[in-house]
């Protein structure tokens, strides 16, 4: 979880994404935000040069390996600052995500998608990003990711040290639907997911870098040990300690965290996730796009390499394009069910600012 993630708080504040356009430049002022905003040339040559300026002074390469050494220690004095008061509850997940909305049972689907949305390279007006992306329920493209016959799985860390009774060999072991969510942060995702959804056959996960994170996520009045775990993990590694074995997720929600690893073990966090998904399950990915806000406003020095920036507070970020999300994911052998770029236009009125962000929204599905 990113900690320019309050950035995204005006996503709380709508029901629906793409459904209000600027036609007329001169009305940006009516509205607090505005969607598929349409860069000009000017406009992007204009970014790319202010993200040249950034990048011309580099930290020194002790700096960088200093960061990279302590990434635990400034996600930790980050959680002890903020506690759980930094994020809010990440509410719109189920517009952009209904998958995370579902009722499961033991012939869950997960919704439908389609097949235009794995081809569409940015969003273009209202019939995609309005109607289609938001109905994606009503298309013919079905799949069920649940077994048949519920199959007893032996975990895949050495040692049973996460079974929270006798009857599983781990937790969520008899649950009919698995969530995990990576960079769990203190929990703005996991606990939006089991309030709206009560099923005793759903199961969430959530592990963070930061052990103060999951912490806080365990002394929560809503954490639920019968219908949630939340555990210390860096997926950057090349092991993952879980408490559940691989192959065995329906579902692994990503969001503002990729971008917090570095760029060289992007490639092991695809390939892990890929691992742990059951044949069918899927990845939810949203993340911070190339020439986003906050990537224009970094200051010279603050840049480690390419793309890949240091925040004052020691935590990192990196901004992606639609590209480099497919041949990751891709190349860990999922297929491309959508990537998509929401570009957005938000706006203080009061102050009279434009303020133009960009995100990269995707999902990759483990093939049956």
């Amino acid at each position: 979880m990113s900690s320019d993630d309050l950035d995204t708080d005006s996503l709380e504040k709508r029901p629906q994404f793409g459904t209000r356009f600027l036609l007329d430049k001169k009305n940006v002022f009516e509205h607090n935000a505005w969607d598929n905003v349409v860069w000009d040339d000017a406009q992007e040559a204009a970014a790319k040069s202010k993200v040249e300026e950034n990048s011309e002074v580099l930290m020194t390469p002790e700096d960088i390996e200093k960061l990279d050494n302590e990434a635990a220690i400034h996600w930790d004095a980050f959680y002890d600052i903020h506690q759980n008061r930094f994020f809010k509850d990440r509410n719109w997940l189920f517009t952009e995500f209904p998958e995370l909305a579902q009722t499961y049972n033991e012939s869950t689907s997960l919704p439908n998608v389609t097949a235009e949305l794995s081809n569409s390279s940015e969003l273009q007006g209202k019939e995609k990003f309005g109607e289609l992306e938001h109905t994606v329920d009503k298309t013919d493209l079905e799949r069920t990711i649940v077994p048949e016959k519920e199959e007893t799985i032996t975990p895949s860390c050495s040692e049973n040290i996460f079974a929270v009774n006798s009857k599983e060999s781990f937790p969520g072991e008899h649950a009919k639907f698995r969530i995990l969510e990576v960079g769990c942060g203190v929990g703005n995702t996991i606990f939006p997911i089991l309030k709206t959804n009560n099923s005793k056959e759903l199961f969430v996960y959530g592990c963070d870098f930061s052990s103060h994170a999951v912490d806080i996520v365990k002394a929560s009045e809503d954490y639920e040990k019968e219908r949630c775990f939340a555990f210390v993990c860096d997926v950057a590694s090349e092991e993952w300690n879980t408490p559940f074995p691989e192959g065995s997720l329906d579902l692994i929600v990503c969001i503002f965290v990729l971008s917090a690893v570095h760029p060289d073990r992007f490639s092991i966090v695809a390939e892990k996730m890929a691992s742990y998904l059951k044949p069918g399950g899927m990845v939810l990915f949203r993340d911070y796009g190339r020439y986003d806000l906050a990537q224009l406003r970094f200051k010279k020095g603050r840049c480690l390499s390419e793309n890949f920036y240091a925040r004052g507070d020691g935590t990192r970020c990196y901004f992606f394009t639609q590209d480099e999300i497919r041949q990751l994911m891709t190349s860990a052998g999922l297929e491309e069910v959508q990537n998509l770029v929401d570009r957005r236009l938000q706006v203080n009125r009061g102050k009279r600012l434009t303020m133009y962000r960009v995100w990269v929204q995707a999902k990759y599905r483990k093939p049956l």
